[in-house]
């Protein structure tokens, strides 16, 4: 039983809230042979290996949460918690196995447990991604032990927001309600005239209306809505914005923020290649997926261009959910199998 995870679930970090979990961490680290500290940005940043090594293997987690309160409890062998899966279990998991791992000469390994990963900011991988030029990448992200994730989708969110005079309901003219469902009926058109062709759900762009509200003070109506994209590589965020600023009404006002490109990493070459090896020494037999969310590997992977992936344990499928929870047999698993891929990095990406 991991009681570095039991403990770090316990310690409620939502995104702009993680110091006390950030703090934990950083001492369990620094307690197993890490040089650990917090970082410009308040993420949990441990090191191994000689600071001057040639070569760096990054494990970039995030620590913070969706809002949630699960109570933590551990049921035969099932750890409950929120952030038991995304993504505390693959974050311990990096620092478990870095701290128990050999590490090979030419090396240091980095793990970090970024803040705001949740949030559209991304505040520690930004800082993380101008501080570090590694080798090689692996991201923290439930994956599941027996898969590697290769890219996750882009992302757009847009806040839609239009305000008119009180009219009479029995003139004709629409009303901001019925106006701001006009923008919405037409971005979901557009979306889905853009996908034809596309089968898999990686290469399509996918609308979600996140929130519709309207109100009054008795002079003005208002309706606010907010719209999210995920989108595919093919797309990016400011090509979406352009395409459907023309179905808003002229005195419309539109907030386009968190855009985020997708991103895919290549599956020939060194890192994947260590990464099905220990899998396969796990006795599991690998595979690939693509992730139709957005997660730090869209931060750092064009910046850094280096061999990227994400890996964790954990069913993304409980992602958010109120039945959040994690195999405790599966985390160590993937301990297991990421100490593998560090006691066995080549002599160089």
């Amino acid at each position: 039983m991991s009681d570095l995870l039991i403990e770090l679930v316990r310690r409620t970090s939502l995104s702009g809230q993680e110091a006390p979990a950030v703090r934990y961490l950083v001492a369990w680290m620094t307690a197993h042979g890490f040089d650990a500290t917090v970082d410009d940005a308040g993420s949990a940043c441990g090191v191994r290996g000689p600071q001057d090594a040639p070569h760096t293997l990054m494990l970039l987690g995030h620590i913070d949460t969706v809002p949630g309160e699960i109570p933590v409890r551990v049921e035969d062998g099932v750890l409950y918690g929120r952030g038991s899966v995304d993504a505390k279990g693959p974050l311990c998991a990096f620092a478990e196995a870095a701290a128990s791992a050999a590490i090979p000469d030419g090396w240091r390994v980095v793990v970090v447990g970024a803040v705001e990963e949740e949030s559209a900011t991304s505040k520690g991988a930004r800082t993380v991604r101008d501080c570090f030029t590694p080798d090689a990448c692996i991201i923290g992200e439930p994956s599941g032990v027996e898969h590697v994730t290769l890219g996750y989708k882009g992302r757009l969110l847009v806040d839609f927001t239009l305000r008119r005079p009180v009219a009479h309901t029995s003139r004709p003219e629409p009303t901001v309600g019925a106006l701001g469902a006009a923008f919405w009926e037409k971005v979901a058109a557009w979306c889905e005239a853009q996908n034809e062709g596309a089968e898999r759900a990686f290469d399509q762009v996918l609308p979600s209306l996140r929130s519709i509200n309207t109100e009054s003070d008795g002079f003005h109506d208002t309706v606010r809505l907010t719209v999210g994209f995920r989108l595919p590589p093919r797309l990016s965020p400011e090509a979406v914005r352009s395409a459907i600023a023309p179905f808003a009404p002229a005195d419309a006002e539109l907030r386009a923020y968190g855009p985020e490109q997708a991103y895919q990493g290549d599956k020939n070459n060194a890192l994947v290649r260590a990464m099905l090896a220990a899998i396969r020494a796990q006795g599991a037999r690998p595979g690939f997926v693509l992730k139709g969310g957005t997660s730090d590997m869209n931060v750092v992977g064009p910046a850094w261009n280096c061999p990227i992936v994400a890996y964790g344990p954990g069913d993304s499928a409980l992602d958010h959910t109120p039945d959040e929870h994690i195999s405790l047999a599966e985390y160590a698993q993937g301990v297991a199998t990421l100490r593998h891929v560090i006691e066995h990095l080549p002599a160089g990406m």
